[in-house]
């Protein structure tokens, strides 16, 4: 039970009460209405944060899984190696259409529409240059000693190089078809040959070629 207060109590808490001084209250804060600093326009841009969402959205999506008939296509359309043309010398029917024509006019009209019949002809297919040099030696010279004038060499077109075929160094389709007609010009068969051209389409065209030879002396 609590105890009363005496009359001495409370004269001395009266006494107490009068030597006190109240207290201040704490005056509230005031808002902040300063000016933030702007920004220096020469400081670099802040880096930007590194996420998983934003990392999520630099990494491209999956291509879509292809057919076998797409793959052929784009590596037809796009090859991996191109080729390059690298062969610069020109073509040899070329150089001999620009030769002068040595033999009769008339007859020269004759053999190049293919109404002049060869007299003798020579297949070099399936032999090695030297081989196929040598066997022209022989057919030219002989053929010169018979009283013959036109004669057929036949040295093909040569294989065509596939699609996707690359070489470190330019190399001549049909070695036999370009280097004939140095064969033809150099000792000892150069002195012997009249005309030389690529024969009519009916003799092998492009493959063969015309030799019309000078008269045995």
């Amino acid at each position: 039970m609590p105890r009363r207060l005496t009359d001495d109590d409370k004269e001395l808490w009266q006494r107490v009460a009068r030597s006190t001084t109240p207290l201040q209250p704490m005056p509230s804060p005031k808002p902040d209405r300063r000016k933030a600093p702007l920004p220096d326009p020469q400081a670099p841009e802040p880096a930007a944060s590194f996420t998983p969402a934003s990392m999520s959205q630099q990494i491209p999506a999956a291509m879509p899984p292809r057919s076998a008939k797409q793959v052929a296509k784009q590596a037809t359309a796009h090859p991996a190696h191109p080729r390059i043309n690298l062969d610069l010398a020109e073509p040899v029917a070329r150089q001999l259409a620009r030769a002068p024509v040595a033999m009769e006019r008339k007859l020269h009209k004759h053999m190049m529409r293919g109404k002049l019949l060869p007299e003798a002809r020579i297949d070099l297919h399936g032999m090695t240059v030297a081989q196929a040099h040598q066997a022209l030696i022989g057919f030219i010279l002989s053929s010169q000693a018979r009283g013959l004038r036109l004669v057929l060499v036949i040295t093909g077109k040569g294989r065509k190089k596939a699609p996707d075929y690359v070489a470190p160094m330019p190399v001549r389709a049909g070695v036999l078809k370009h280097e004939v007609p140095q064969w033809l010009r150099a000792a000892p068969l150069g002195p012997l040959v009249q005309e030389l051209r690529e024969s009519h389409q009916k003799h092998g065209g492009a493959g063969a070629y015309y030799v019309y030879l000078r008269k045995r002396r």
